[in-house]
């Protein structure tokens, strides 16, 4: 018992870790990649062909396994593949007018609104005190980081509340979905990006981008830096489907968007290093208290809970007579939370 519960363990981090190495990443890439190739919604439809078509090849030589495409399955899923290209779709246009520091920051305002949302629409429990003092230190963050943002325009604004609703609005649908579709992780991405794909000539259009791309040189569109950093982005992109989708069936919904938000802390780095479109000291400094937020998060939800029943009704009550799958969920996201707390140790 004790063994498969270590392999468990072992295997929640392997895919919590390249979740993390991929978000870490994938935002200065992207970022990388929309400077050299400004052209948003071409670079996103070339990330999920990549995905799409890379699990379908997997598939076709027999390295891997993903659920066949089925018109009932396409229906249920259309919801959260729609709102899952949302996400993205405002995630590279924000990158396109703002620096990654701004995304970061945007995306670090999340967890909050994910745990309210988790209590409405899923019946979570409502956060403690603790907890919700930890999720304010990063809206608190956040808010500071606004007010001392010299590059503040309206556009890139416009794009980050955005970017804001329709990934809140994402973390906890897709956490739905994974939890109640019955798909392997492989069928979530093939399902996810394959319609995604479907969806991106509609925006080429809405977007007027294709007369863009149309108006463009061919030397700009395949100049080695634009080619190269397209290429990368899409690799991380069919990778971070993978990682995301397998550490959402792992983790809560809340524990996994403040993983995202705390592994943030080596993509600043990154950006500081290596790129010069990024914020101001004092604006880094906001931005690094809404990782402390996230941190203070991760300890809050590993502390032990006090029970509001006696002990000897809570040990007559196995978890084998829980037929609530929410009570069951509650249960599970106390020890992804309590293993989210070692692992960042």
């Amino acid at each position: 018992m004790m063994k498969n519960s270590g392999a468990v363990l072992s295997t929640t981090a392997l895919l919590v870790l390249g979740y993390a190495l991929c978000s870490s990443l994938l935002a200065v890439i992207n970022k990388y990649a929309v400077t050299y190739f400004p052209y948003p919604s071409l670079l996103t439809a070339l990330q999920y062909l990549t995905s799409a078509g890379g699990v379908h090849l997997l598939g076709l030589a027999g390295l891997l396994h993903h659920d066949a495409l089925a018109w009932d399955t396409v229906k249920r899923f259309l919801p959260a593949a729609l709102v899952f290209y949302l996400a993205i779709f405002t995630n590279t246009h924000l990158l396109k007018h703002a620096n990654v520091d701004t995304f970061i920051v945007f995306r670090s305002s999340t967890p909050l609104l994910v745990a309210i949302a988790d209590t409405f629409f899923r019946r979570q429990q409502f956060p403690s005190r603790y907890t919700l003092a930890a999720l304010l230190v990063i809206l608190g963050g956040a808010i500071g980081y606004v007010l001392t943002d010299s590059a503040f325009s309206v556009t890139a604004y416009s794009w980050a509340a955005a970017y804001l609703v329709t990934i809140t609005t994402e973390m906890v649908y897709i956490k739905h979905m994974v939890t109640n579709l019955g798909l392997n992780t492989w069928g979530f991405v093939y399902y996810n990006n394959l319609l995604s794909l479907a969806m991106a000539p509609f925006f080429w259009i809405v977007t007027g981008e294709y007369s863009e791309v149309a108006r463009a040189s061919w030397e700009s569109l395949f100049q080695f830096q634009a080619v190269f950093s397209v290429a990368l982005s899409c690799v991380f992109g069919l990778a971070i489907s993978f990682f995301g989708f397998a550490a959402r069936k792992a983790i809560s919904a809340t524990a996994f968007t403040v993983t995202g938000v705390v592994n943030k802390l080596l993509t600043v780095i990154i950006n500081v290093l290596i790129w010069d479109k990024h914020a101001s000291t004092v604006g880094i400094l906001f931005l690094l208290l809404t990782i402390v937020g996230g941190v203070l998060y991760q300890q809050s939800t590993a502390m032990p809970k006090p029970s509001s029943q006696p002990s000897e009704v809570v040990v007559s009550k196995p978890m084998e007579s829980l037929g609530d799958k929410e009570e069951e969920a509650e249960e599970e996201e106390d020890e992804e939370a309590g293993f989210l707390k070692k692992s960042s140790e």
